[in-house]
């Protein structure tokens, strides 16, 4: 192991719990022990259970599953009125220990105003006749109660009701009680969920999401009372040794309802600031509190908690370890965190330890890697969320996640197998064929790799002198730098295993291939608008690739993904974007992430980067663009280029041969973790 990491491999503690690595796997949604979104009411978590399991075989030092709900989201049952599970949970502990990692449970009192509610459950929510017949089976008032009666963060046309003084109560005496539940099933520790991200903890926190009158609002000791009585109740229940971690933010970022602070603005502060923040932490130390798991934001400004690839690395680790100076317990640092900068930090004696989320879901075994010095094996996270947290929303918009997805949290775009191992593994194939893979993009490397794991002779055909596709392009801003990694990973990747790959080899009559099986996995090609002068537009990829220059003014049509995204490069290069686009919001795509869907708007806003909503490309001209609004009139925006993202369709081989298998964008234009699922599902029955 490299000597820079050292620091990451040295115990530590938290309370009299002796931790063996400062490596923190910290909690995600979806991944609770006890069950997530069940509409049969919570059970233990085999599936989560195996992948715990598998990480702590690979060297992680403490984990913290996801949130588990006091109260089931469907039909109420209190989880610590449910023993069985902590029965089950006994037996993992078990097993748990015996890697030598540690572990705590998150409890979380709920959401508030934070809940993302859906599509399908905001219009039953606001008919008080629906509201009341779903009652016995989702109590949407329950879980939508916050501190004072508020927007919704998901759906600003419904006001959450206020909290009562009963309710609160009751969630104290149900953290004591499950926490107590927890110990005696040999579990290291408990974590409250959270003075942190804007839930209802951290709603009762801010002043400006409280505004109670009694003595859970007003001053900053009645706003922070609530996270204080809950580590209290749970110290007398447990025991003063039981070590008990808080979920905690720095900062809010927060300017207003569903507005953030986006780094490098310039603005207010609304929610808990640092000067608070500094008092909070010691205060809540002092009322029992043994470690503070930090990053900053609030659902509000959610890119902080769940840092895309557009946040820069290492995003909240100046804040938190001004945190650290505040308190004598340990502090946890997370939010893109690179192992040699916390490794540093941790030397330094900046944090105690380095907090790891999505790199877990996308390679198990990545702190092995980084021990055994194969850095180049580690798959990247590229924080896309498209797997593990695919919350979405635009204007108008609630919650739009599928919800099959809703069910299925932390999974992952770029490891089929990650708590899906059910359905997507690697079964030795029955009989060993000759697999032909034409393409090879994300699509076709993916196949490749599945074929060949299962012991299948593959041949990949690439019609360029390099793998990756249009994902090379897709990879090529600034801040894609995890994107090119992955590449990368890719490239080595094949060469691992029995795959010959032929590339400048164009394939255009399929029956011509010497195969069993053949993969299809040609991509898709742009679309074209009908419109004067479109041949004067730039295609989003040729700029990606380099292949055209683009003058100061550059006009986007479409403020799809790709469009935001080369919008947002171009700011960065020094350049002045302007994107038009035909719906009522930027990236109203559902399954892309509201955290970085979010961090797009604020950014461009935030720096006056014009967007024409609702508006529709009618000419393209010498010097820039005639368009129309939503009410049909038409205005010109000066530019000296324009860039055309304006959407892909499918460009498969076609063949009327059965042994046909079309995978990826040649079958229907998405993203990776469609690309990349359905390989899976296509390869598994070959």
């Amino acid at each position: 192991m490299d000597a820079k990491y050292e620091a990451l491999f040295t115990p530590w503690k938290i309370g009299s719990v002796e931790i063996k690595n400062r490596i923190v796997m910290c909690p995600m949604g979806g991944t609770s022990l006890f069950g997530w979104f069940e509409l049969t009411g919570c059970k233990f978590d085999k599936e989560a259970a195996k992948l715990f399991l598998e990480r702590a075989n690979n060297n992680v030092g403490l984990i913290i599953p996801g949130i588990a709900p006091l109260r089931d989201t469907f039909w109420g049952k209190w989880l610590w009125q449910n023993p069985g599970m902590f029965e089950d949970l006994k037996v993992f502990m078990d097993e748990i220990h015996k890697t030598g990692a540690k572990l705590f449970v998150q409890l979380t009192a709920g959401m508030g105003r934070s809940w993302a509610i859906t599509e399908l459950v905001g219009p039953l929510h606001k008919n008080k006749i629906t509201r009341a017949i779903i009652k016995p089976i989702i109590d949407t008032s329950h879980e939508l109660a916050s501190p004072s009666p508020q927007p919704s963060r998901w759906a600003p046309d419904i006001e959450c009701p206020e909290m009562t003084k009963e309710q609160i109560h009751e969630i104290i005496e149900a953290f004591a009680k499950t926490a107590k539940l927890c110990k005696d099933a040999g579990v290291d520790g408990v974590e409250v969920h959270a003075v942190h991200e804007g839930y209802l903890l951290d709603q009762f926190a801010i002043e400006f999401f409280n505004k109670r009158t009694d003595e859970y609002g007003g001053s900053f000791e009645n706003r922070y009372r609530f996270a204080a009585e809950v580590v209290k109740a749970i110290k007398e229940s447990c025991g003063d040794d039981f070590p008990v971690s808080l979920r905690y933010s720095v900062e809010s970022k927060l300017k207003g309802f569903q507005k953030g602070i986006v780094p490098g603005e310039n603005a207010k502060e609304v929610g808990r600031t640092m000067e608070e923040s500094e008092r909070a932490a010691k205060y809540l130390q002092d009322a029992g509190y043994d470690m503070l798991n930090a990053d900053n934001g609030t659902y509000d400004s959610w890119y902080w908690a769940h840092p895309p690839m557009y946040m820069p690395q290492n995003c909240n680790l100046d804040d938190v370890a001004r945190i650290k100076q505040c308190v004598d317990i340990p502090v946890v640092c997370a939010g893109r965190m690179e192992p040699e900068v916390g490794a540093k930090a941790i030397a330094e004696g900046r944090i105690d330890a380095m907090g790891v989320a999505r790199q877990f879901l996308v390679d198990p075994e990545w702190i092995t890697k980084l021990i055994e010095d194969r850095l180049e094996d580690i798959k990247p996270c590229i924080c896309c969320h498209s797997g593990c947290f695919n919350f979405s929303s635009s204007k108008g918009h609630y919650n739009t996640q599928d919800l099959t997805d809703t069910m299925g949290l932390a999974r992952c775009a770029l490891n089929a197998e990650t708590m899906q191992s059910r359905k997507h593994y690697i079964k030795p194939a029955k009989k060993v064929k000759k697999i032909a893979v034409i393409g090879g993009g994300i699509g076709g490397m993916e196949s490749a790799l599945v074929c060949a794991k299962r012991g299948h002779k593959v041949t990949l055909y690439e019609k360029t002198g390099e793998l990756g596709g249009v994902f090379i392009a897709a990879a090529a801003p600034s801040f894609k730098e995890k994107d090119r990694e992955l590449i990368a990973w890719y490239k080595r990747e094949l060469t691992k295993y029995p795959v010959e790959v032929k590339l400048n080899t164009e394939v255009s009559d399929i029956a011509s291939l010497d195969a069993d099986e053949i993969i299809v996995a040609t991509g898709s090609t742009p679309n074209r608008i009908p419109v004067p002068g479109i041949d004067k537009g730039i295609q989003a990829i040729d700029f990606l690739r380099g292949r055209a220059e683009v003058g100061e003014n550059v006009t986007i049509i479409g403020g799809g993904l790709t469009g935001c995204e080369i919008a947002y490069e171009l700011y960065l290069q020094g350049k002045k974007p302007t994107i038009v686009e035909m719906m009522d919001d930027l990236i109203t795509t559902p399954g892309i992430c509201l955290a970085n869907t979010s961090f797009l708007r604020d950014f461009f806003e935030a720096n006056q980067v014009p967007v024409h909503l609702e508006t529709k490309l009618r000419e393209i001209r010498d010097d820039g663009v005639i368009v129309a609004d939503r009410n049909g009139m038409s205005f010109k925006i000066d530019a000296d280029s324009v860039i055309l993202s304006t959407g892909y369709r499918p460009n498969p081989l076609t063949s009327k041969a059965k042994n046909i298998h079309i995978v990826g964008d040649a079958y229907k234009v998405g993203n990776l973790r469609t690309v990349i699922w359905q390989a899976w599902d296509v390869c598994m029955k070959l």
